[in-house]
């Protein structure tokens, strides 16, 4: 089983940017799809990006599209997401995930991911 620590979290002013890591122990990710997900107080769980396997490919909700890019380094086990032109309804803890098989196809399904950090708190004030 691999563990995921994320890191980065903070308080940030709107229209500023932060960049979260996903640091990942026990085994390699690098045959797995990574995700990011997100919740805020009394809201779901929500799908915030998600980077294939080899780093080729990647997806993103519609509401952080363009402003949200996760990227992933083999050598350091690790995958990042970097957060800009944050906006308020953007507080949220934001966790990573990894998928539940290897080399699977890109997912925004939750339930396709097997492996989940504790997340990190990510504020932004307006």
């Amino acid at each position: 089983q691999v563990q995921l620590a994320e890191s980065g979290g903070g308080l940030v002013q709107a229209g500023g940017s932060q960049r979260l890591s996903c640091a990942a122990s026990g085994r390699t990710i690098n045959s797995y799809n990574m995700g990011w997900f997100r919740q805020a107080p009394g809201k779901e769980r929500e799908f915030v990006g998600t980077i294939s396997w080899n780093g080729v490919s990647t997806y993103y909700a519609d509401s952080v599209k363009g402003r949200f890019t996760v990227s992933r380094d083999i050598a350091k086990n690790t995958v990042y997401l970097q957060l800009n032109s944050l906006k308020p309804e953007d507080t949220a803890v934001y966790s990573c995930a990894a998928a539940k098989r290897p080399y699977s196809s890109l997912s925004y399904d939750y339930a396709d991911f097997g492996s989940w950090g504790q997340g990190t708190q990510v504020t932004v004030s307006s």
